[in-house]
């Protein structure tokens, strides 16, 4: 299974105000429906079948599921208690750990890492997809993870975009990403599945 089919496609979201996304409270690696009822209210709180990759639907728990100026989707690795969160979907007006958010070049992502990354190619399911290794932002505090897809912007039609297009790894430093303007449009904070290497 690739890294980052971890988390499932992002939706685009937007917060009640713009705020910092930490790994703890609500976006905790032990969080729980039941967490997201007591901070959000229960009238806020749907869980159900949600969009998946490749045409799959997956069970979230979508937070403001009717203000698509708040909405979050909350995802747990135990789907029958509603616990234990596998990944969140950050609202476009918050800044991740590690201070990922919307609108992010490919260079000022870089900055951020302190050095290159990986990301898939574009124009395909996984498209744009990003997750970090080795960097600043695969060592942050609280044992989340972040991940970035990235989009293209508008480029010359006759621009030859084989070398970022597809099924193919391919490293930040690549020329032709600024070229196709790529920036952040979505942004995910996860955890691995502890309880798979526990006894």
């Amino acid at each position: 299974m690739r890294p980052l089919a971890l988390f499932p496609l992002l939706l685009l979201a937007a917060p009640a105000m713009a705020a910092d996304i930490t790994c703890d409270g609500p976006f905790a690696a032990d969080s729980s429906e039941a967490r997201l009822i007591e901070t959000y209210g229960r009238e806020n709180v749907v869980t159900g079948d949600v969009p998946g990759p490749e045409g799959s639907t997956v069970l979230a728990t979508t937070v403001f599921p009717n203000d698509p100026t708040k909405t979050m989707e909350f995802g747990w690795w135990d789907e029958e208690k509603h616990e234990r969160l596998a990944y969140v979907t950050v609202p476009p007006g918050d800044t991740a750990p590690g201070g990922l958010k919307k609108g992010l070049t490919v260079k000022e992502v870089e900055a951020l890492n302190g050095g290159p990354f990986q990301l898939y190619g574009f124009f395909w399911d996984y498209g744009g997809s990003a997750s970090f290794e080795g960097g600043k932002l695969g060592d942050l505090p609280g044992g989340c993870v972040v991940s970035a897809r990235f989009a293209t912007g508008d480029y010359p039609a006759d621009l030859n975009v084989d070398a970022i297009s597809g099924d193919q790894q391919i490293s930040s430093s690549e020329p032709l990403l600024e070229k196709v303007d790529a920036r952040i449009d979505t942004v995910t904070v996860g955890y691995p599945d502890f309880s798979a290497t526990e006894d």
